[in-house]
Order: C-alpha cells, then structure tokens, then sequence
C-alpha cells in the first residue's frame, strides 16, 4: 500500500511537471530571425504551443525572411501568428510539383510543394507575407489549408501557378484586406471561402480560380469588394473554371480590370457547365461587362445577392462569424 501511495505520488509530481510548461499561458511568444526573440524559426515556437487549447496565443514574428516549410498540426487551436510588417515579414520556401523524392525518384505532386500548410483550425495569420517563390515551371502552393475558421488579415499570398489551395470541402476560410497573385488557378480547392477587400493580381493571361465545392456545399468561394488587377501585358484572364463538377465562384461588388475576358469563365471540360455554379453581381470596370458572358455562368437579382451575407455563407454545421471576432 505504502509503495502504491509513493507511486501515485511521482505520477502526480510529473503530471505536475509536465503542466508547468512555462509556454502553456496567453503570453505572446516572440520568433526573430537574429536571435532577438524566444526562438528563431517560427516552426519552433508553433511546436511548444500546447495542444487543442482553449486561449489565444500569439506568435508574434519581428521583420526577417524565414525559409522554412511550416505545419500548423491537426491538434493546434486558437493560435494567431502575427507579422511585424506585412511586406518585411515573409515565409518563403521554393518547392514544385516537378522536384523528384529522392526516396522514390518521383516527382513530388502539387499536394507537397506547400510553404504553410494548416491543418489546425481556428487559426490566425495577419500582417506577414507567405510565398513559394519557385520558379515557373510546375505548380507550386504557398497556402495549403486544411482546417475550419481559419482566418487570414493583411496579409500577402504570393506565388505562380496553385498559390492557395483551399484543402478540403465544408471548411470555411476568411480572407480580408490581402493581396492575391499567381498565374494559374491560383486559389483552388473545394473549401467555404470568403474574400472581402482583397486584392486579386493576376501575373500571366490565366485562370484566377478553379474551385471544386462539393455537390451538397451551398458556397464556395465569394468575392465581395475586391480587385482584379494584372501585369503589364496581361490581358485574357478567365474569373475561373470548375476543377470539379459543381464548382461554385462568385463576384459581387468587385472592380475588374480590362484583363479579364469577355466571355469570363470557361468549362474546363465541356460537361461542367451543366452544374458549374458561376455568379457574377454589381461589379465595375472594363472586365465587369456581362453582355457577352458565357451563357452557362449567371448574374443575380438584387434580392439574390442581399440574402448572401457572410453568415449565411459560413453556417454549415455550426455558425460562424470572423468579423465579430477580436479586431
């Protein structure tokens, strides 16, 4: 009994131990690529943030060029990793989908080649720039999300062909006040996504986005008041093209630059457009012109556009709404 009694004890010594990590509180951790802060790499300091917890932490990352390839895992909640500078503050890495495993000797596929994947949900990024700076010579994903109610405020996405893939259907993702870039189908994916003030630049005569909304989502990916600009030079960009039957992309309230096609949308393959759910509301500019719009895509009544609000478009199995949350 008496060995039981000191055994129970030590357990109760190390649980204590273990709970005592000095990082398990809502004290903000500081990352520094001169040694100025806690940790060097944000990687290390995402990796002594204590699972599923129920408080914010900030990841606070001061000026710098990190290289380096970040996870955000499955079982992180609540986190905010927040730039000093949004343009001085970049998470870079150069994969693309033509590098060869040197464990298999094959390529290595667009699903690897992220620079930040999140797999965590409820996680913040704002004010800090997240590129793969490859060249272009394959895709090549900047942004590669997984999670639910992951939110993203000035901050910068940049890349060429895939620089955001929006992982998986009946997640929902915010994007507001961001600049956008790429050349091919560089936002795609099947999530819930709205993007809200953005800045959608297009860097080659391309696709913008190539969604993959499953059948039974009611959303996919909304731009409201946001623009569409280009490269000198560029000057025949589709809004987008179906990935997957049912894909789901509107425009509504949006400047688009003479970029963008007449006909807007293309089909992909030719099957699609019997289900592709491609909307257009209110826009302006030289590319916003819909006479010649392809007849499968569709413009909506004022009453349609007015019940496409944020909440209606973020409640799927629960509601959520980004913009009551702390500023």
């Amino acid at each position: 009994m008496r060995r039981l009694t000191m055994l129970i004890a030590a357990l109760a010594v190390m649980a204590g131990a273990a709970a005592a990590n000095k990082y398990d509180n809502t004290d903000t951790i500081v990352v520094a690529r001169d040694g100025t802060g806690e940790f060097r790499t944000i990687g290390e300091a995402v990796e002594v943030c204590r699972a599923f917890m129920d408080y914010t932490k900030v990841i606070y990352v001061k000026r710098g060029l990190y290289k380096e390839k970040l996870t955000v895992p499955q079982w992180l909640t609540n986190i905010e990793i927040v730039g000093e500078d949004r343009d001085e503050t970049i998470i870079t890495y150069d994969d693309h989908a033509n590098i060869r495993m040197p464990e298999t000797g094959r390529p290595m596929g667009t699903f690897r080649t992220f620079t930040v994947r999140v797999q965590g949900s409820g996680i913040t990024f704002k004010n800090i720039t997240i590129e793969n700076n490859a060249a272009q010579i394959g895709q090549a994903v900047a942004l590669h999300t997984e999670g639910d109610r992951l939110t993203f405020v000035n901050c910068r996405l940049l890349g060429n062909q895939d620089t955001i893939y929006t992982g998986n259907g009946g997640t929902r993702l915010f994007f507001k006040d961001c600049l956008i870039e790429g050349t091919t189908d560089f936002i795609f994916g099947p999530s819930t996504a709205w993007f809200e003030n953005c800045d959608i630049h297009s860097r080659r005569n391309s696709y913008i986005t190539a969604a993959s909304t499953p059948k039974d989502v009611k959303y996919g990916y909304v731009f409201n008041h946001c623009r569409l600009t280009a490269d000198e030079g560029v000057n025949k960009v589709y809004l987008g093209r179906p990935w997957r039957d049912y894909g789901y992309t509107l425009f509504m309230n949006c400047e688009m630059g003479e970029h963008i096609r007449p006909e807007g949308w293309h089909h992909w393959e030719k099957q699609r457009e019997q289900t592709a759910r491609y909307l257009e509301y209110n826009n302006s500019g030289p590319g916003a012109n819909t006479d010649s719009r392809a007849a499968w895509s569709r413009r909506l009544s004022k009453k349609e556009a007015e019940s496409i609000t944020m909440q209606a478009v973020f409640t799927i199995d629960d509601t959520w709404n980004p913009e009551a949350a702390k500023k």
